[in-house]
């Protein structure tokens, strides 16, 4: 069975989409741990990340970091944060986070933000995008 990710890249089910690539595709977390929370994902569905071959793998870290300044720019913080759990989805990804401190990235706190706010979000990061 297709992972949620790979329904998203498929067009299954929705979501708010900051960047794509033939390659890869990066969307806003619908439950996020700070305001931009995004994940990074390559469209082929490969659960972990370290199994991703090296030009995916580091296609897939190139790919999420042309995106960091956009999202900084767009969510005012001290840093973009970067995790890699692969636990919740069998399907490798990267979370880039907004932080401004440590608490920022707690995966247990999450906020609840409404469609159009996120909505708002993903289109103020496209924005910053060059």
């Amino acid at each position: 069975m297709a992972s949620i990710f790979s329904r998203i890249v498929n067009g299954e089910i929705p979501a708010h989409k900051i960047a794509e690539t033939d390659q890869y595709l990066a969307f806003l977390d619908v439950f996020p741990c700070a305001k931009g929370h995004t994940l990074v994902i390559p469209k082929q569905e490969i659960d972990y990340l370290f199994d991703l071959d090296d030009e995916l793998y580091t296609g897939l870290m190139q790919f999420a970091k042309s995106l960091a300044p956009a999202l900084k720019a767009a969510v005012p913080c001290k840093r973009i944060g970067v995790a890699v759990i692969g636990l919740e989805v069998p399907h490798a990804h990267v979370h880039l986070i907004p932080m401004n401190s440590m608490s920022d990235m707690n995966f247990n706190n999450k906020l609840k933000m409404s469609p159009e706010e996120l909505a708002e979000t993903a289109e103020a990061i496209r924005s910053h995008l060059s």
